[in-house]
C-alpha cells in the first residue's frame, strides 16, 4: 500500500466524512470519484481522491504505520 504523499486537513475530514457515510465502503467510493474526476479529464481533482482513498485506507487499519515514537 502507498501512503498518501501530501494531505491537506480538508482532506482529512473528506476521508472522515466518507468512512461515517459509507463504513467499509469509503475507499471504494472515494475510488469511484476519482475515475470520475478522471473521466472529466480533471487529473488534479483525480489525483486528490486518490490520496483521499489511501487515507480512507490508512485510517482504517487497526495497526499503527510506520514508525512510532
Amino acid at each position: 500500500m502507498q501512503l498518501p504523499l501530501y494531505v491537506e486537513p480538508r482532506d482529512v475530514s473528506e476521508a472522515q466524512k466518507l468512512i461515517a457515510h459509507f463504513g467499509s465502503e469509503a475507499g471504494m467510493e472515494a475510488s469511484e470519484r476519482a475515475e470520475a474526476s478522471r473521466n472529466l479529464g480533471n487529473h488534479l481533482q483525480y489525483c486528490r481522491w486518490r490520496q483521499i482513498e489511501r487515507l480512507v485506507i490508512m485510517l482504517s487499519l487497526e495497526t499503527s504505520i510506520g514508525t512510532i515514537h
